[in-house]
């Protein structure tokens, strides 16, 4: 068994990361734009503070992911796994969160400016997905 793996602050530009294993990983602090992530395994990664500016996250699991800081502006997380994600002060700014699974995810002081998250498909979310101060949200679409 490998244990944690510590790849902070690592310059994965680009790199093509789909469908690999990242489950308890840590890139704190790295630099992932641009990168496709596409079907990848980062339940549970620190990302806090990373860049993932336009990274393909279709379909990742980000179940219970430390997104913290993180700037995802541009990123494309459709039908992406966020259940329990920490996404506090992280820049979703023109992300595109479509069919996403942000149930129980924590998006307090997140910037959401010009995010699609409602059309054509609804982003999944419940009483415990915690918004943005003054966030207007519809119904749980659960």
């Amino acid at each position: 068994m490998l244990g944690v793996v510590d790849l902070r602050n690592s310059d994965l530009f680009e790199a093509n990361l789909s469908g690999v294993n990242l489950v308890d990983v840590d890139l704190s602090g790295s630099d992932l734009s641009e990168a496709n992530l596409v079907d990848a395994y980062l339940c549970r990664a620190n990302l806090s503070g990373t860049g993932l500016v336009s990274a393909y996250l279709i379909v990742t699991d980000l179940t219970g992911a430390n997104l913290r800081g993180a700037n995802l502006s541009r990123a494309n997380l459709n039908d992406a796994i966020l259940v329990g994600a920490d996404l506090r002060e992280a820049d979703l700014s023109k992300a595109d969160l479509r069919g996403a699974d942000l149930r129980g995810a924590d998006l307090r002081g997140a910037d959401l400016t010009e995010t699609e998250l409602w059309r054509p498909r609804e982003a999944r979310y419940d009483k415990h997905t915690r918004w943005p101060e003054g966030f207007a949200i519809s119904s749980p679409a659960t």
